[in-house]
């Protein structure tokens, strides 16, 4: 096991960068300061990297130890939400409406930190070690660019044969960490379905058809897909967020249009609720005399844990931490993660790790405006990565 003070010399510097990091965020593939300050910390390092690869110029990989061994990937992304900080920490954000609220600079900073460890005990490494920090995590689908790049399957740098990645979790406490085998998050498909009837006016509705009508009964028969044709033992989510349509209260419109987020934790459930949100609104608009426009959108697929990856995390983590710093994840969470696509190449797994200040019984959740990765959780984050390289093998 690595001991604690060689995490406590790097702590401080690690912090430092995140609290920098948390000043600068920036969107999707858009993150190129973020990318400039994680390459100057490689620099300092003396550690070599591929800054950008095709459609990701931000994206930054590096690689350590010999190359000939079996290598293992560790990941984090960089990117930051468009929503405004209300934190009012002295390092909150200095780019007005956007704000790292899901802990991406925590992840980053995290990876630094290991990368630092990894740098100094080089000479003593089980395994070539890969270093990801990917752009576009947040709906841009970063994992999925990055692997048909080539990060992966040896295109650039050594061909990965397993991977790990973490996330801060507001739901644990720090010193904590949690993950499960098999489904860990959800696939996280969109639709648009836009109901056309005929527009008039709102006193003499026989005149027209009626969209408004159309796309209420939608919205409430799309949630018979879940109680009544998923198997009760599976998990899935139809939420419709967006309905827009109509300019005045007497004016029946020309057409309505629904928006809503579909979450599954299987292939087959995936299949299956794209197939009936499209058949469910087409047949509620043929029974209203309403044309359909129906456009589905591929998200990512459900984040799926491989079981030997998950048991070596959990032992890794009891072995690091202690027995009562692991909890096994009871369930999957229906939010969606991009590190989807590299577990859909090689086998690995994708874990939290707690972010509850010590006191503290709740903390803002994700994509919050008053949400901080936890300083105290850094730590934890480079042990798990560093005992994970260190005991591959053994």
């Amino acid at each position: 096991m690595i001991a604690a003070n060689e995490i406590e010399k790097v702590l401080p510097s690690v912090a430092d960068l995140r609290h920098r990091l948390h000043q600068i965020p920036e969107l999707a593939f858009e993150e190129f300061k973020t990318a400039a300050a994680i390459r100057a910390e490689l620099d300092k390092l003396g550690i070599s990297y591929v800054g950008g690869v095709n459609e990701a110029p931000t994206a930054t990989i590096a690689w350590l130890g010999d190359p000939s061994k079996p290598c293992i990937a560790l990941r984090a992304d960089i990117d930051a939400l468009p929503i405004v900080e209300q934190t009012g920490l002295p390092y909150a954000s200095t780019h007005h409406g956007v704000m790292h609220a899901c802990g991406h600079d925590g992840h980053s900073s995290t990876l630094v930190g290991t990368a630092a460890i990894l740098k100094a005990i080089q000479a003593h490494l089980p395994v070539c070690v890969k270093l990801i920090w990917q752009p576009a995590e947040e709906g841009g689908g970063g994992a999925d660019v990055l692997c048909r790049a080539g990060v992966l399957d040896g295109r650039i740098g050594p061909k990965v044969s397993a991977i790990f990645g973490l996330h801060g979790w507001p739901g644990l406490p720090v010193g904590v960490v949690s993950t499960r085998p098999g489904p860990l998050l959800a696939a996280t498909d969109t639709f648009t379905a836009t109901f056309i009837g005929r527009g008039c006016h709102g006193a003499f509705p026989h005149l027209g058809r009626d969209p408004i009508v159309t796309a209420a009964e939608a919205v409430i028969n799309l949630q018979q897909f879940v109680s009544r044709e998923m198997d009760p033992t599976d998990s899935a989510v139809v939420t419709v967020g967006k309905i827009h349509g109509g300019t005045a209260t007497n004016i029946i419109p020309d057409r309505v249009t629904i928006e809503g987020t579909l979450r599954t934790l299987t292939r087959e459930s995936r299949q299956a609720i794209r197939a009936a949100v499209q058949r469910r609104c087409a047949g509620i608009a043929a029974a209203n005399d309403c044309e359909l426009n129906f456009i589905l959108e591929p998200g990512y697929p459900s984040t799926i844990n491989a079981p030997t990856m998950a048991a070596y995390v959990e032992r890794i983590a009891r072995g690091a931490l202690g027995d009562q710093r692991y909890i096994p994840a009871a369930r999957p969470v229906m939010g969606g993660e991009d590190f989807a696509y590299y577990l859909e190449q090689v086998p690995g797994c994708f874990f939290m790790i707690g972010v509850i200040p010590p006191g503290q019984n709740a903390y803002p959740s994700l994509h919050n405006e008053r949400f901080d990765f936890t300083d105290g959780a850094l730590a934890v984050g480079m042990r798990m990565f560093v005992e994970l390289v260190m005991g591959w093998g053994k």
